[in-house]
């Protein structure tokens, strides 16, 4: 609930909010992770105290290559990150400005999302008016669903953001009150600078949880390319978590129709399980017929009228198409075989948290793209670059493009200073 449904039902960039969860992150607002007496104390007087530590702006230049998912990208900035500043992570402790500029909030959410695995205090997203309009447009459709089902209480309170939205978008419209950006003269601790030139392989991130330096298991991943694994044996494919959005789910039919047209068929090597970030997005991709095509090649797909009696433990090498939520990013309510390699597209997998080890063997929680994990559950292995570009042929992974302007509100007449940077 409070990574995917709160995020939809955001409506103000310049909201900030607080949640009981160390990934309270939202791509509109800035979100704090605190624990849950801060969150009572400000439910009750609608204010919290707490320190502020410094900003880390993270912004993006070249171009993003066609074959690419946002995710590469995210899993790009930790490492370019790590590259730039000697191995330090400056996202640790600090909240992380990410100026995302064209991309709309579900995607954004993606980068959001995963500064909590970075250690950062918080994060935000700085957008256009354009983007923010659209973003803003898609919350308030999709709150308007949930009044539709019945949803709404006695308080009118979807109804409230509803309103909030209206207020919003009237006031980007006008000029009035624009998209959030930073002063011109903001000062930040470092700046981060992405270069999209350089990432050209789906990019995949090992958690590392076996590094003997202990501090380092959880706060760096190592990331590296896919040609890496070179045919690597996959046990089991995991599409879900806070991290997925909509438009996974609509990669995912259309690699299906590709691979269809391609093959004659498809046959999966290894189990694919897929978990719908949300039950009104179940409803879209059935009403648009994406659900179809998930649902013919799935030799499982949930029924709520007649659910699952207990965890599955066992896999065959099938789609199995789960209810919404977790499943198994959460690792207390359906695990891996012990032993296998996972390739997922959860947040961080901890040890033992998806998939134990054996005595012959350690389990892999790897994390990538939803085209590289269907792929590879396909192919029952980590697939070549060629074999990933006939996949996502003609697909449009994410449309995202770097402003070419910046992103402030050019108040005062000081250059911003960052106490930090290093150019890429």
């Amino acid at each position: 609930v409070i990574h995917k449904v709160l995020n939809d039902i955001t409506v103000d960039d310049r909201a900030i909010i607080i949640g009981g969860d160390s990934h309270t992150r939202m791509s509109k607002g800035v979100a704090f992770g605190a624990d849950s007496g801060t969150v009572a104390l400000a439910l009750a007087t609608g204010e919290s105290a707490m320190p502020i530590p410094d900003s880390v702006k993270v912004t993006f230049k070249g171009k993003m290559a066609k074959h690419m998912d946002f995710r590469d990208v995210v899993h790009a900035t930790q490492a370019q990150m790590l590259k730039q500043f000697g191995g330090e992570n400056v996202f640790q402790g600090r909240i992380i400005e990410v100026h995302i500029g064209t991309l709309m909030a579900d995607q954004a959410f993606t980068f959001t999302d995963w500064t909590a695995e970075m250690k950062a205090k918080a994060s935000i997203c700085i957008s256009n008016d354009e983007t923010l309009i659209k973003s803003i447009e898609l919350a308030k459709s999709r709150i308007q669903i949930m009044i539709n089902k019945g949803m709404e209480n006695e308080a009118k309170t979807l109804q409230g953001l509803i309103d909030l939205a209206d207020e919003r978008i009237a006031g980007i419209k006008s000029g009035e009150q624009p998209a959030l950006a930073p002063d011109d003269n903001a000062k930040y601790y470092a700046e981060v600078v992405v270069n999209l030139d350089e990432i050209v392989e789906p990019m995949i991130a090992d958690p590392d949880v076996n590094n003997e330096d202990v501090s380092r298991r959880y706060t760096h991943d190592v990331i590296r390319p896919v040609s890496f694994y070179d045919g690597k044996p996959v046990d089991l494919g995991f599409v879900g978590s806070c991290m997925v959005h909509k438009g996974d789910m609509q990669i995912i039919a259309q690699m299906l129709r590709n691979l269809e047209k391609q093959n004659g068929s498809i046959e999966f090597k290894a189990p694919l399980v897929v978990a719908p970030p949300t039950y009104n997005i179940v409803d879209e991709l059935k009403a648009e017929g994406d659900w179809e095509i998930l649902a013919k090649y799935a030799g499982f797909e949930f029924d709520d009228a007649n659910p699952k009696t207990a965890a599955r433990t066992k896999y065959e090498n099938i789609l199995y198409l789960e209810r919404p939520g977790c499943n198994l990013c959460m690792g207390n309510q359906e695990k891996a075989e012990p032993g296998d390699t996972v390739i997922a597209t959860s947040t961080r997998l901890f040890q033992g948290r998806v998939v134990a080890d054996t005595a012959e063997k350690k389990g892999e929680s790897l994390l990538g793209s939803t085209p590289l994990v269907v792929l590879s559950t396909i192919l029952g292995r980590f697939p070549t670059m060629a074999e990933y570009s006939a996949a996502v042929e003609g697909i449009d992974l994410t449309a995202f493009t770097p402003l070419e302007e910046e992103l402030t509100t050019k108040f005062g007449s000081e250059k911003a200073v960052p106490v930090k940077v290093v150019e890429a």
